[in-house]
């Protein structure tokens, strides 16, 4: 073999004529410059750290049990209401409304997110209204829509479909958008139809920025249910902590804290685990 030099770069002469970036000096080391996969369960870490660090407060007396609840105490009580059926029916309402807002906010948000991306006619119609959309709060729409639908479930499930819409747009759009020219001009050498082009290069090519927006809507989905349930609600988890605020039970209010963030975490892991499935085939920083 000889050494070839190109650009300042050492290589060394391959088979058929290939080079091949030359091995490292004698005594140097590689660095590495990515992080290592995460093992299963340590993203759980900080949680953990932190309701240690609570719960010795609280044995401590650092915390007043009247101010913030231990949470064993908030534990106990979480178990005490499940075990007298207290609990699930709550639980019940509040994730039938989440998953509700959530299913049709992922599904306008994908398909408009298609129709303004795809086309010159969906952008000029599509995109600017969700844009406003996005500049306004949802919780500002609240009044506007108690007029529209009263102050039942159809109001709650429509202003978490709102809340979630969004993110969902921007990301699977802006994924659209970011798709390589070169995987079109492919598709176009290829003689692919419209459709053929839609389903083996557009969605593809979206699901990145898709499992993003969906990760982000999982969450705003339990974070807006947290407000929309104090507004003239007899069921879900946040009847219960509003019932509870009453009454200075600040046990219980903790127990609807723990169920919106296990309920997240949970939700946040069956979507990093379809994606890590459906995007097998990519290698990523961290993968």
């Amino acid at each position: 073999m000889t050494d070839a030099t190109s650009e300042g770069n050492f290589y060394v002469a391959g088979r058929a004529g290939e080079r091949s970036p030359a091995p490292p000096r004698s005594g140097a080391r590689a660095v590495r410059l990515t992080p290592e996969r995460l093992p299963a369960g340590l993203r759980l870490l900080g949680p953990v750290l932190v309701v240690l660090a609570w719960e010795a407060a609280s044995r401590l007396g650092l915390l007043s049990p009247a101010t913030l609840t231990a949470p064993s105490t908030a534990l106990a009580t979480g178990y005490q209401m499940f075990s007298d059926g207290s609990l699930l029916p709550h639980l019940l309402a509040s994730a039938g409304r989440a998953y509700s807002g959530l299913f049709l906010g992922v599904l306008a948000g994908v398909v408009l997110a298609l129709l303004s991306g795809l086309t010159r006619t969906g952008e000029a119609l599509i995109d600017g209204l969700v844009q406003i959309k996005r500049a306004v709060p949802t919780l500002a729409l609240i009044p506007l829509v108690i007029i529209w639908l009263g102050i039942g479930e159809a109001m709650k499930v429509f202003l978490i479909f709102t809340a979630v819409l969004v993110p969902v747009y921007i990301n699977t759009h802006a994924a659209l958008r970011g798709i390589d020219i070169g995987h079109i001009e492919l598709a176009r050498t290829l003689g692919l139809s419209r459709g053929e082009f839609i389903r083996h290069v557009a969605l593809p090519g979206a699901l990145p920025g898709f499992f993003v927006s969906l990760r982000l809507a999982v969450a705003l989905c339990w974070t807006a249910l947290v407000v929309l349930e104090l507004i003239n609600t007899q069921t879900g988890i946040g009847y219960l902590m509003n019932r509870a605020r009453d009454w200075g039970q600040t046990d219980i209010i903790v127990v609807g804290i723990i169920i919106y963030a296990v309920l997240g975490l949970v939700s946040d892991a069956v979507v990093r685990a379809v994606e890590a499935k459906v995007l097998s085939y990519r290698r990523s920083l961290g993968s």
